[in-house]
């Protein structure tokens, strides 16, 4: 959800951020486990902050929280300014407390990710490991969409995904990887620019009813998975876009319907999803993974007034906040809020995805949040600073 350009801009502010080390000895961190970053019970409470318009800092204090994890996007294999800008969002962390879910996205295809480029990742995250900021490595998401240059190529997708599973695995041991598809509802999203037609070469793989097409019966999610081992979360972005296709409105939520999507046993306004697989049970339960929802917010014009919007976001997080959703979801382990107000071009006008920027909802928004929650230990006074 986060353009390239936006990107840029973040730029200006993270990398003019003080650099003071807030522990000028630099006593060493004790080592991080990677593999072992989710609570034992609970959700981590995250956020995909805009980073161009407030630090980690300025977020945490309108919380009243410092967030367990904040979310960056990057190109893979990097340009000039990411390890810079990636750098810049580290320290925040050091100093805040907290992990990183970096999103790497290979927009030049998935040839482009060599195990060189891969190998340069780890050392960047070893460096931010050392210094006490643990990461996890969201790789080419929504793979099984059709809009991405790395979409519905299932072999080439695992291939580099393995990649830099090894690579980060064995030279970054305070950091994870992240497989994280698309809510399969639309699925196979004819029309793309990158979906997979009858005589691909990666056709076949994803034709898993095997006759000769694809549609919503075919898994959209098994072909694409790198394996237990190269996987240490499974992760899907849950957005409230409305209810019905083309997302224009400003709409309530349907009763239930982020436990439906987990589920794969959505069947309301915008169709019948319950012939999906039970992403949460085949992928967190049966796989033995912690489960993330990455991204969630509910779509709001910018312009349809306090009132309706409060009513929206409330009904959307009234949903997460579920107690139902503790119980019945114990690998339930992490959930990022997508405090953003950006241009749409799905929906042609700004959409508020905020819920700490007015007082209102802020207000209702925090004293709403679970006891289940989980937020970032304290800050970090160990290691040097990473900018």
């Amino acid at each position: 959800m986060v353009s390239r350009l936006v990107r840029l801009v973040m730029a200006a502010l993270l990398l003019s951020l003080c650099a003071c080390n807030i522990n000028p000895k630099a006593v060493p961190c004790d080592p991080i486990d990677g593999r072992n970053l989710a609570p034992d019970t609970g959700t981590l409470m995250g956020v995909n902050l805009e980073w161009g318009r407030e630090t980690l800092a300025e977020y945490s204090e309108k919380l009243g929280e410092r967030p367990a994890v904040a979310v960056t996007f990057a190109d893979f294999p990097f340009n000039e300014e990411d390890p810079g800008l990636l750098a810049s969002a580290a320290e925040q962390l050091r100093q805040n407390g907290g992990m990183l879910l970096l999103t790497l996205e290979p927009m030049d295809g998935l040839d482009a990710v060599t195990s060189e480029r891969a190998d340069e990742l780890a050392a960047l995250l070893a460096r931010f490991n050392t210094n006490g900021v643990p990461v996890i490595i969201r790789f080419a998401h929504e793979m099984n969409g059709s809009w991405y240059p790395w979409g519905q190529q299932p072999a080439e997708y695992i291939a580099a995904y393995r990649r830099v599973a090894d690579a980060v695995h064995a030279q970054a041991p305070g950091s994870a990887m992240m497989w994280a598809p698309n809510y399969a509802g639309g699925y196979p999203f004819a029309g793309g620019e990158f979906e997979s037609l009858p005589g691909a070469p990666g056709f076949p793989a994803l034709d898993t009813t095997g006759d000769g097409t694809l549609t919503a019966f075919d898994d959209p999610y098994a072909p694409y998975y790198p394996g237990d081992d190269a996987v240490d979360w499974v992760g899907m972005s849950l957005y409230h876009w409305g209810n019905t296709y083309p997302w224009s409105e400003s709409e309530m939520p349907e009763e239930g319907k982020f436990i439906d999507q987990l589920t794969g046993t959505y069947n309301g306004k915008n169709g019948n999803d319950s012939m999906l697989p039970d992403f949460y049970t085949q992928y967190g339960v049966d796989h033995g993974k912690p489960v993330a929802i990455p991204e969630t917010a509910s779509l709001v014009q910018a312009d349809i007034g306090e009132l309706r919007s409060l009513n929206i976001k409330r009904a959307w997080w009234e949903q997460v906040f579920d107690p139902t959703v503790h119980k019945r979801f114990p690998h339930l382990k992490m959930v990022n809020w997508f405090e953003w107000n950006k241009m749409e071009p799905e929906v042609g006008a700004p959409v508020d995805w905020t819920v700490l920027e007015n007082n209102t909802t802020h207000d209702e928004f925090t004293t709403a949040l679970p006891d289940w929650y989980h937020y970032a230990p304290e800050p970090h006074t160990c290691g040097e600073p990473l900018t």
